[in-house]
């Protein structure tokens, strides 16, 4: 079959190896001029199989009322007279109860141990140089209250079959003897040993070459402006670049267009439980690339900021503004991240040379990606993988080949169907 994927980040590029690893013919249109330059360019690089607890949960909504008065707030939602958005508060509510958020956190650990598994087929097979690190993740945190309510969240994921425990403060030092500076601003930690973190930019233009050498073909600088239905079936795509405008057809579209892929469809009266929320990060340079400092991610858990290293770099990521397709720097925002690091980490960094950054997320209200197939018989989703799109992304485009393929992915996740999105 010839089939249009229409996005090429992490997401979009997956699913257009495993469509054409399944022998269809593939092409690739993305706006931009390579490859995971939007929401996949800089984001925290966790692999976090072990660390998928959806936002919605009893325990954040006191802390997100906390929070809506402070610029430089973790989470921070900016209301907006956007019905989307009020609409997706309102079932993000839903799902923050107890039996909403323990089925939502099992459906993402299900989905990111089949990823995991997939993901590590993919870097035995294509060997591709992408920064990464296996020495697991540290999370930390700030007191005996928030380290009690880490030891519950690594209980959950052991029980379920995935390591991830408590370690004392030497145990955290032993595994990562930069810590030492930040040793007053945390109380307890745990450790997942077999995740990992990479870049993931690095990874899915590797991928995208991969592809491009077996036959996907990608047109780049390439915008999406319409799909035309007809009946039950999606007749074409409108592509516009910098020749002209022109229909696109295929067999079937596979739409990983990340928080974009709301606006693509809503004007087909499909309105899909999808919000943007802008993500932001710093890239500082190591002040000494030979120090091995860094060897795992951390998680401070208060800031809900991560610390990755690429190479001779340290990536920090984090917090969350819900301020729809707003795609402008807040310099407060990235202020906290370049203040955290000075915390914890005052002499690893070079502080005079800081690279920002912020993409725009798009997000379920259960952080469940929507993964599957629609009303129309020939179009199907990839999108709404929140911060999890890095994780998450090579067992979703596994699953979505599958799905197209009329096949059932072996994997305990509830994926869409044509009669409806969940």
């Amino acid at each position: 079959m010839r089939v249009a994927v229409l996005g090429a980040g992490i997401i979009g590029v997956s699913s257009a190896w495993y469509l054409r690893a399944a022998g269809h013919e593939v092409t690739v249109i993305e706006r931009q001029p390579d490859a995971a330059l939007e929401t996949s360019y800089a984001n925290g690089g966790q692999l976090s199989t072990g660390h998928v607890e959806p936002w919605a949960t009893p325990e954040t909504l006191p802390q997100i009322l906390e929070w809506r008065h402070h610029e430089n707030a973790p989470l921070l939602f900016r209301l907006q007279a956007d019905p989307h958005q009020w609409a997706w508060g309102l079932r993000f509510l839903r799902e923050c109860r107890p039996a909403r958020s323990e089925h939502n956190f099992r459906q993402l650990l299900a989905l990111g141990l089949y990823s995991r598994q997939a993901h590590d087929e993919l870097r035995h097979t294509l060997n591709i140089d992408h920064q990464a690190q296996d020495g697991g993740i540290l999370n930390l945190y700030a007191n005996p209250e928030a380290w009690e309510r880490g030891l519950r969240a690594a209980q959950r994921v052991e029980a379920l079959g995935y390591a991830r425990h408590a370690v004392t403060a030497d145990q955290a030092l032993a595994i990562e003897p930069a810590l030492q500076d930040a040793r007053p601003h945390w109380h307890g930690a745990t450790f997942t040993p077999r995740d990992g973190s990479g870049n993931a930019r690095l990874w899915t233009q590797g991928l995208a070459r991969a592809c491009a050498q077996r036959g996907v073909v990608f047109r780049y600088g390439t915008r999406v402006t319409a799909l035309h239905a007809e009946g039950t079936r999606i007749q074409g795509a409108m592509l516009a670049d910098d020749v002209g405008i022109a229909a696109l057809e295929a067999d079937v579209f596979v739409i990983a267009l990340g928080s974009d892929s709301a606006l693509l469809l809503r004007p087909l009266g499909l309105s899909l439980p999808l919000y943007p929320v802008k993500g932001y990060s710093v890239t500082l340079p190591l002040i000494d690339p030979a120090n091995p400092a860094l060897r795992v991610s951390i998680t401070d858990d208060a800031h809900k900021v991560v610390f990755t290293r690429h190479g001779d770099t340290l990536r920090v990521a984090g917090t969350a503004e819900f301020s729809g397709y707003d795609r402008s720097l807040n310099a407060v925002r990235l202020e906290a991240l370049v203040a955290r690091t000075r915390t914890l980490f005052p002499h690893l960094v070079n502080f005079n040379h800081v690279e920002p950054w912020c993409g725009l997320r798009p997000a379920t209200p259960s952080n469940c990606p929507l993964i599957g197939p629609t009303r129309w018989d020939n179009l199907f989703l990839n999108t709404g993988h929140g911060t999890l799109g890095w994780t998450l992304g090579s067992g979703s485009g596994k699953a979505l080949a599958q799905l197209v393929d009329g096949q059932q992915p072996d994997v305990a996740y509830r994926f869409t169907t044509r009669d409806g999105l969940q």
